[in-house]
């Protein structure tokens, strides 16, 4: 019996997993197989300005399939967890998503159920960018601390800003948490496993295959209008490549940062991944399957 065999073709599907496991290939996979549209789950992917640093599907492989929510929000606008539930929430009745991506918290959302945290002022966004993540992380409350993933920047900014906002902190936000979007039970909910010692030449392979296909082509085409501080340069390498192509640091040198930034978050990936989405301890089938990497 084969992974497809084991895929109820009527059920939307969810592939989670670290970057460069191979999750849109295997939704190609079962898109053309089964049909249905490959749904983006990945925060950075949403990004106009940087494709091929991203590793949003091809051109060749958006005409095999339907894809969706790929490459759709301007560089400098500010998109989060919320906006994507919004705009993934139509597709869950207009066509069999096959919702594939990194980003943990988007599935937690879809899956869980998303707070109704009211839209952070500028002024809160502004006073965050000027803190450092240990100095958020001592002002937010214990009981939020302890639930995010303390090493991720955003995550702890986040943090920081919906207690500095509202006044209530995140904790107490998620706890009023109403119903999911898509229970799993409702799902194929599929997440790779991907040891470190597998995924590592992965990530070096596959990003100087992104230099082939025209990463330093698109650093360059962002580096006249380069803010740190926009969401979408927060793609891995992207402050990397953009310091090669004005001249601060060699290419062999962006190349080597690069590909640590990567490891390092595939590390937090895969952390989060262990600690939400483990196979159900009952024995039941509604709860995330793992299936090995390669």
């Amino acid at each position: 019996m084969t992974l497809l065999d084991d895929i109820d073709p009527q059920k939307p599907v969810l592939i989670a997993g670290p970057t460069a496991c191979g999750k849109s290939a295997l939704a190609l996979m079962i898109a053309e197989a089964q049909g249905g549209t490959i749904v983006n789950a990945d925060a950075l992917q949403v990004f106009a300005n940087w494709r091929v640093l991203t590793a949003r599907p091809s051109a060749a492989d958006e005409a095999r399939a339907p894809h969706a929510l790929y490459g759709h929000v301007p560089g400098d606008q500010a998109y989060s967890v919320g906006h994507w539930l919004r705009e993934v929430a139509p597709l869950l009745t207009s066509t069999r998503p096959i919702i594939t991506g990194g980003t943990g918290l988007y599935f937690s959302a879809l899956t869980e159920g998303l707070a109704e945290i009211p839209p952070i002022p500028p002024e809160v966004r502004q006073d965050s960018s000027t803190l450092t993540r240990e100095e958020m992380l001592a002002q937010i409350a214990p009981g939020t601390a302890a639930r995010i993933d303390q090493l991720n920047p955003m995550r702890v900014q986040r943090a920081w800003e919906v207690e500095r906002a509202t006044g209530k902190p995140l904790h107490l936000w998620q706890d009023d948490t109403p119903p999911p979007l898509l229970p799993l039970a409702d799902a194929t909910a599929l997440v790779f496993d991907a040891p470190k010692e597998w995924l590592t030449p992965r990530i070096e392979a596959r990003f100087d295959q992104m230099l082939a296909q025209g990463a330093l082509d698109e650093a360059r085409a962002n580096a006249p209008h380069w803010d740190p501080a926009a969401p979408s340069s927060k793609a891995i390498g992207a402050a990397e490549l953009i310091a090669h192509v004005t001249g601060e640091i060699p290419l062999s040198t962006a190349r080597t940062r690069a590909i640590i930034a990567t490891r390092q978050y595939a590390k937090r990936q895969r952390s989060w991944f262990r600690a939400r989405m483990s196979a159900p301890s009952d024995g039941s089938t509604h709860g995330w399957r793992q299936i090995p990497a390669g």
